[in-house]
């Protein structure tokens, strides 16, 4: 049982990239680009990140970091 839960949490820290494939911000409906180093969704078109917490990303707009200009 034990190894279970490692194997369920070590999977939980990992964004399954495939899902860049059907995902679009639900904003502008545009691409998302995976920001690995800050687990991140990032849309450029609507100039927002969405978290990714435990492999799950947050597609809620409510949640979403604005993106500053650099």
């Amino acid at each position: 049982m034990i190894k279970k839960v490692i194997s369920y949490n070590k999977m939980a820290e990992n964004f399954d990239e495939k899902l860049l494939q059907i995902l679009i911000c639900p904003v502008c409906s545009g691409e998302l680009n995976y920001d690995k180093k800050n687990q991140e969704l990032i849309s450029i078109g609507a100039n927002l990140a969405y978290p990714i917490r435990k492999g799950i990303p947050i597609m809620l707009p409510s949640e979403a970091r604005k993106l500053t200009n650099k």
